[in-house]
């Protein structure tokens, strides 16, 4: 989960850079899936060919859904939220994922409320503490932070002065600048929706997990029904051929990063970590992306943090640790260990008398039957 973190960091650069060079993202998002499927199919077809079980509708029509939700809807609502905003700022918000999922789960009864008991109030309390950190991180930006001496580089900057050389009409399309309360309040509100349908991906994804468990032919079914899904949806909106067309500059890198690394690789990982740990412990692992993203950010795209986004992500991060200790104690508790661990401080004192079975001891002489000879000597 270490690598997928550094890896979806990279993601978010790359969605920065193509973004700031004039690429649709709806266009980067179909390519992305496309790439991935085009990887991920032959690969499970080898792997998985064996044992691989008959495929049903209910599996197709899951793998829908979760590309519906986890692909096509998720990535672009965030995109779109990263381009009104920051990638900082985006990756930020990624961390209300495990609160989001935790009431989903509980309205789904996956999870228990529990609020009587302490780990159930930490689930709650995170979940406040993280929405009040994404509320702070929207409305409220503070003064400028300064954690290292400015770098001066800006490859955002450079790919979107060199796109608007070269056309000039789309110079008013892409915001460069600082973004704006309006900006940044509907960037806020995309990233929340993404966040949302990425929650709701991770409890459709365990229990596709548990219906067909292998995890090469579902993440590739799945990348297939994003890739038509994110086709048909960009097509609607850009016909222009110069948006499809591919050279070798920093589109096709963002594409071949994020769909053959982030989604064709990743994803199986991830898949993976979901049915052996859950939704929850997916997401445990999401504001090291955001330190990791706040870094890049600050050092190639000059992106400047301000004291309202360090507030924010510091209570979404406590939040997002307070559900996930609340649910690690109530796991805890359910496990055989702890109950047997636990046992004995309730049971009333007792003595154990174990009786051991000896075989019986030789007999005597006088007691050894005598043989026909001794008995006719006497």
């Amino acid at each position: 989960m270490v690598v997928v973190q550094f890896v979806f960091a990279g993601v978010n650069i790359f969605y920065k850079l193509a973004v700031c060079d004039g690429m649709d993202m709806r266009v980067l998002i179909a390519y992305r899936y496309l790439f991935a499927s085009v990887v991920l199919a032959p690969l499970a077809y080898f792997v998985e060919r064996k044992k691989r079980t008959k495929l049903t509708w209910r599996v197709v029509l899951l793998s829908f859904v979760c590309g519906l939700c986890g692909g096509s809807l998720a990535q672009n609502l965030y995109i779109s939220g990263m381009k009104l905003t920051s990638a900082t700022f985006a990756s930020a918000m990624t961390n209300l994922i495990p609160a989001i999922t935790f009431v989903l789960a509980v309205l789904f009864r996956y999870e228990g409320l529990a609020i009587r008991t302490v780990p159930g109030q930490a689930k709650v309390a995170g979940t406040l503490l993280g929405v009040g950190g994404a509320m702070l991180l929207t409305f409220y930006k503070g003064a400028q932070v300064t954690l290292w001496p400015p770098t001066h580089v800006n490859l955002a900057a450079q790919l979107a002065a060199r796109h608007h050389s070269s056309h000039p009409s789309a110079a008013a399309t892409i915001a460069t600048s600082e973004p704006s309360s309006s900006n940044r309040a509907m960037g806020s509100l995309l990233c929340t929706g993404s966040c949302f349908f990425y929650a709701l991906w991770l409890i459709l994804q365990a229990r596709l997990s548990r219906e067909y468990p292998f995890h090469y032919s579902t993440t590739a079914l799945m990348c297939l029904m994003s890739t038509l899904q994110s086709a048909l949806f960009a097509l609607c909106f850009d016909r222009d051929p110069a948006q499809w067309r591919l050279a070798f500059d920093v589109r096709l890198l963002a594409v071949v990063y994020t769909g053959v690394l982030a989604s064709g690789v990743m994803l199986v990982v991830l898949s993976s970590c979901v049915k052996r740990r859950g939704p929850l412990f997916a997401s445990v692992f999401n504001p090291m992306m955001l330190v990791v993203v706040a870094v890049l950010s600050s050092l190639l795209l000059g992106e400047e943090l301000h004291l309202g986004s360090v507030l924010g992500a510091v209570l979404i991060v406590v939040g997002l640790y307070a559900v996930l200790w609340g649910k690690g104690r109530e796991a805890a508790a359910a496990s055989p260990e702890h109950g047997k661990a636990a046992a004995p401080a309730h049971e009333v004192p007792h003595i154990d008398i174990v009786v051991h079975r000896h075989p019986p001891p030789p007999p005597s002489p006088q007691q050894q039957p005598q043989s026909p000879a001794s008995a006719a000597a006497r």
